[in-house]
C-alpha cells in the first residue's frame, strides 16, 4: 500500500510504502500515518476496475461503496483491499472527502474494434463483457510525462506505454488518446507478470476443469497466484530473481524470462500498429525503471521499428530520462511511475484547485 500526501504543486509532503495490511491492522497504520503528515483536504484512491459504471472519478458515498462492492469479483486481489482502506479512512478521517479514481477511465477512449469482443451480443450488450484495460493511471502519466521530455505536445504523439511491474501492460496512446491496450476485460490479460499468465486460450481454462477436476474457484487461484515468472521458473514471481537464476544456468529461469521478454516485444508491435506507427517507447513501473537488463533485452527485437538505444544511457544514468541519442525517432524514454500526481490531479479537477491530496 502506498500513501503519498502531495500539494496542490505535486510537492511530496508525505509518504509510506506498506506491505499488504489485513483489515485489523490498516486502521493502526493509516492513523500513524496521518498523525505525522500535513492534513489533507481530500483523499484519492486508486481503484483497479471500474466496470462499464464508473467512466470517470467520484466521489465516494454510500451507494457508492455499494456498487463497487458488486466489481470486487473483475478484480479480486486488488478492489477489495482499497474499499477495505477506505472504510479504514472513514472510521478515521469521518468528514474527509474521497474520491475513487479508476485505472479503467483512461481506456474509454479505445474505438469499439479495439474494445470489443467476438461475443455473443447477449454477453457483450447485457452482461457488459468487453475489453477494459488496467494500469491507466500509470499510462496517462507516463505519456504525459514522456511528451515533456520530449518538448512537444502529446496529441502530437504516438506513444507505446509499457507499464512492467508484478502486474504489466502496454498501451498504445495514439495523439492523446489510449486506442488499444494489453490487458482486457481482467487485469490478468496480456503480458506475462509475476504471477499472472496473460494471454491464454479460453480452451485451456475448460480443459483443466473438465479433464483434470479442477473448479473455477482452484483455477481462478492458480492463474491469479501460481502462473507467469514463478509458475515458468519454479523459483520466484521477482524478475530479479528470475534473471539471477538464469544467468547461474538454471534453464527452467532462462525460459520464464524469455518468454517475458518474448511477450512485450510482440505486443509492443501490435500496440505500433494500432497507431500506425510509433514516436515514442517509455518504459514505467518497478521492473521497467529499475532493470537495464530488460529494457536492452526487449529492444533488441525492435530495431525493425527504428529503436536503438543509448546504451550508456540506459545503464549508467538515473530518473527520468531519454535512453535513445537525441533526435533519433522512436525515442525511448525512462518514466517514474507516479500514479499519485495522476490521482491528484483528477481529484483536483473534481472538487476544485489549491488541495492538498
Amino acid at each position: 500500500m502506498k500513501l503519498r500526501v502531495l500539494d496542490d504543486h505535486d510537492t511530496v509532503l508525505a509518504t509510506s510504502d506498506l506491505d499488504a495490511l489485513g483489515q485489523d491492522d490498516l486502521v493502526p497504520a493509516l492513523s500513524d500515518f496521518l498523525a505525522d503528515a500535513p492534513r489533507p483536504d481530500a483523499a484519492g484512491h486508486r481503484v483497479v476496475h471500474g466496470g462499464s459504471a464508473f467512466t470517470r472519478p467520484v466521489v465516494l458515498d454510500e451507494s457508492i461503496d455499494v456498487a463497487l462492492q458488486a466489481l470486487v469479483d473483475l478484480a479480486p486481489l486488488h478492489n477489495p483491499p482499497c474499499l477495505a482502506a477506505v472504510r479504514a479512512l472513514q472510521q478515521l478521517r469521518p468528514s474527509l472527502v474521497q474520491v475513487a479514481c479508476f485505472d479503467t477511465s483512461f481506456h474509454l477512449t479505445m474505438p469499439a474494434k479495439a474494445s470489443t469482443y467476438a461475443l455473443p451480443r447477449l454477453w457483450r450488450e447485457q452482461w457488459g463483457l468487453r475489453r477494459y484495460g488496467f494500469h491507466g493511471l500509470s499510462h496517462e502519466w507516463a505519456s504525459h510525462r514522456a511528451a515533456s521530455l520530449l518538448g512537444q505536445p502529446r496529441g502530437q504523439l504516438r506513444i507505446v506505454t509499457a507499464h512492467l511491474g508484478a502486474g504489466a501492460s502496454l498501451a498504445a496512446v495514439g495523439y492523446g488518446r489510449s486506442v488499444d491496450t494489453t490487458m482486457g476485460f481482467t487485469p490478468m490479460d496480456g503480458l506475462v507478470m509475476a504471477t499472472r499468465p496473460g494471454s491464454l486460450d479460453p480452451g485451456l481454462v475448460l480443459w483443466v476443469q473438465r479433464q483434470k477436476g479442477l473448479s473455477a474457484g482452484e483455477v481462478e487461484s492458480m492463474l491469479e497466484t501460481g502462473a507467469g515468472l514463478l509458475g515458468l521458473s519454479g523459483i520466484s514471481g521477482d524478475l530479479r530473481r528470475v534473471i539471477g537464476a538464469a544467468d547461474a544456468g538454471d534453464d527452467a529461469a532462462l525460459l520464464a524470462y524469455d518468454v517475458y521478454v518474448y511477450r512485450i516485444q510482440c505486443y509492443v508491435a501490435s500496440m505500433v500498429a494500432a497507431m500506425e506507427g510509433i514516436d515514442a517507447l517509455v518504459f514505467t513501473g518497478g521492473a521497467g525503471e529499475r532493470s537495464s537488463r530488460l529494457r536492452s533485452d526487449t529492444c533488441a527485437r525492435l530495431a525493425y521499428l527504428g529503436v536503438h538505444l543509448d546504451d550508456v544511457q540506459n545503464t549508467t544514468s538515473s530518473g527520468d530520462r531519454r535512453i535513445t541519442h537525441t533526435g533519433v525517432l522512436p525515442a525511448v524514454l525512462v518514466v517514474e511511475a507516479r500514479e499519485d500526481i495522476e490521482i491528484a490531479h483528477h481529484v483536483r479537477t473534481l472538487l476544485g484547485g489549491g488541495l492538498t491530496v
